[in-house]
């Protein structure tokens, strides 16, 4: 799979991030202070990476930042973006299985390596649920995309 990663710092769990997708067999793009040459700002990066999911150049993304709530929010606006911000696996597995996540938000300040590990074998073995009620909700939040929404 390919997946687009962005960083507003070059962290030691920013690059284990991006080492430990590699190692998981995935295709990595990197954004932000990961990439040289790069605009490092949070709103950037994350919109860049967010745009590569939007786009169809990569099926899914991580963003971080300090806290990740600013990357979560930076990628949320991205019209086909669904940024969930996940401080532990079963916020990640639920943000995959209820929501349709097709973007993890990480805090650079809380996650660890062994946390990162957890959180991502929960994203990564999480099916979007075929739940009739949380389709119906991941479509209605598609539709805020549009302006168009449900009476």
């Amino acid at each position: 799979m390919r997946i687009s990663v962005s960083s507003d710092m070059d962290e030691p769990v920013a690059r284990a991030l991006v080492s430990e997708l590699r190692g998981r067999g995935h295709d990595v793009v990197t954004h932000g202070a990961l990439r040289p040459g790069d605009d490092p700002q949070w709103a950037v990066c994350s919109e860049a990476a967010a745009r590569d999911v939007s786009a169809g150049i990569s099926e899914q993304a991580v963003v971080c930042c300090w806290t990740g709530t600013g990357a979560s929010i930076a990628a949320n606006k991205v019209p086909g973006v669904r940024a969930a911000l996940c401080a532990d696996a079963y916020t990640a597995d639920g943000a995959r299985r209820w929501n349709d996540a097709n973007v993890l938000a990480l805090s650079l300040r809380l996650t660890s390596e062994p946390l990162l590990k957890e959180i991502l074998d929960a994203w990564f073995g999480a099916e979007p649920s075929p739940d009739v009620e949380d389709r119906r909700n991941v479509e209605h939040i598609a539709g805020l995309d549009t302006g168009r929404t449900a009476p």
